[in-house]
């Protein structure tokens, strides 16, 4: 994909997200791998339904920022699951309602944050780690990722929101989606002791679509 192809296509996603309640106001982040390399990176300050291509923040293959306005302070964020998943060429950083909720609940699963309740979940997500709380841009996120050692494609900053790293910008949004349906399902069904997927029915899902499950 061309970079013009690539920014139109992170704000027309990122524009969705925010149209539709994912994430709010200034909040959320996103990042993609461009074709040399490079990085294209949602400035500081901004709102998904108001970035504009023109600005994004531009970093060649070096780290170098070489355009566009100041960068999220997440960059550690990003630059740890670029730096730990090779197959990493998107991350995206929301701050979602109902898995913002869910991760301040008691009894949730810190290696294992998402109740197995839909294919999907399991199919695109694997295990969601939940991570602590951390202080907006503190660098010691990113070192909290780094030291999951690349195993993980998603997190979820407690009392913060999810952070989805993809092989592409489309595939992380949805993915990040898919997170927050799953986490507003548990909400919603939470008491009332719902079916979940068995190992079983889990274990077919990892094996039949390849998924990571560590």
């Amino acid at each position: 994909m061309s970079e013009n192809a690539l920014r139109e296509q992170i704000c027309l996603l990122a524009k969705s997200m925010f149209d539709r309640g994912l994430t709010g106001g200034s909040s959320g982040n996103v990042s993609a791998r461009t074709e040399d390399g490079g990085l294209l990176v949602s400035p500081t300050g901004t709102s998904f339904g108001r970035l504009d291509p023109a600005r994004l923040s531009r970093f060649d293959a070096t780290g170098r920022q070489i355009g566009g306005d100041p960068p999220t302070k997440e960059m550690p964020l990003h630059s740890a699951f670029y730096d730990t998943r090779s197959t990493a060429g998107a991350v995206v950083h929301l701050h979602s309602c109902h898995s913002v909720a869910l991760s301040m609940l008691p009894e949730v699963d810190p290696d294992n944050f998402l109740p197995p309740m839909t294919p999907y979940g399991i199919m695109k997500l694997g295990k969601v780690k939940l991570l602590p709380f951390f202080l907006p841009g503190d660098p010691a996120m990113g070192q909290a990722v780094r030291g999951l050692a690349g195993k993980r494609s998603a997190v979820m900053l407690a009392n913060h929101g999810p952070v989805v790293a993809a092989r592409d910008v489309e595939a992380a949004c949805n993915a990040i989606e898919e997170l927050e349906d799953t986490a507003r399902l548990a909400i919603m069904t939470r008491g009332m002791n719902p079916n979940m997927l068995t190992q079983n029915q889990i274990k077919n899902l990892v094996t039949t679509f390849n998924v990571e499950w560590d």
